[in-house]
């Protein structure tokens, strides 16, 4: 498996409050997050790299050879504990209260084919292929509720004015629910993770045909979305970690970021 990543403040806001991580763990585990950190006096910033910090250091310490439960039970317990730890520190600090971040994050076996995905927030994940792009996670926002429960037209959430609200994040309460669910990538299949900074300006069309496109090397595929997102206004910070599985005889070449 090979993998890249790119962050980016965007061109309106002054801090980058969002955060990636992907790497090959010592344990042999594959391991994957963006989050994307919400609150006043940088504290998203905050939430989010805890986040990151915590989930890594979590499932670093897992065992080699995990069952396919247990690997799952161990990222939505990663997850679960990076919301203690930033809930905690929000309630110890008025400047911190109602700090938080999504998360997305995809843990892979040691033969990085087979994992899954847990998610809080509006990032997301795709899979990416010939036949077409497949949006894995479901926003946990307002407008989506509305569009699930027909209040609004799936077209207008996009330019819906509460359309960024979250109704549910990591480190906003005490306790949180995990989106969880498995993956396995194919030859040559992508599975991107990203902020909402790439999916507010660009739609999985445009999305699909960018990381298809057989001219453009992997680095190449990442740094055209991002150009394409800040071309389109830029409007929040953008973070994409783009992998792609290798074909069949060529999964020695392990991963880059």
């Amino acid at each position: 498996m090979k993998a890249v990543h790119r962050s980016d403040v965007g061109r309106v806001r002054a801090v980058n409050e969002d955060r990636a991580y992907v790497a090959a763990l010592n344990n042999g585990y594959y391991l994957a997050i963006v989050a994307d950190g919400m609150g006043g006096h940088q504290a998203g910033d905050i939430a989010s790299r805890l986040a990151v910090e915590t989930v890594v250091s979590e499932l670093s310490a897992l065992p080699q050879d995990l069952q396919d439960n247990q690997l799952a039970h161990a990222l939505e317990a990663a997850i679960l504990r990076a919301n203690q730890t930033i809930f905690h520190i929000a309630s110890q600090d008025e400047k911190y209260y109602h700090m938080g971040t999504t998360i997305v994050a995809a843990l892979f076996d040691q033969s990085q084919s087979a994992g899954y995905i847990g998610h809080i927030g509006d990032s997301r994940a795709y899979t990416v292929d010939r036949q077409g792009i497949i949006q894995l996670t479901e926003d946990h926002t307002l407008v989506n509720e509305l569009v699930k429960n027909g209040q609004i037209e799936p077209e207008d959430a996009v330019r819906h004015p509460r359309r960024n609200v979250l109704i549910r994040a990591l480190g906003t309460d005490a306790q949180v629910e995990v989106d969880m669910m498995p993956i396995t990538l194919g030859n040559g299949q992508y599975l991107l993770l990203c902020s909402d900074g790439l999916t507010s300006m660009m739609n999985s069309e445009q999305i699909w045909s960018t990381v298809i496109d057989p001219s453009l090397p992997l680095e190449a595929k990442a740094d055209r979305l991002l150009g394409q997102s800040l071309d389109a206004g830029g409007d929040d910070n953008i973070t994409i970690i783009l992998l792609k599985q290798l074909e069949s005889g060529t999964m020695g070449e392990g991963w880059n970021s």
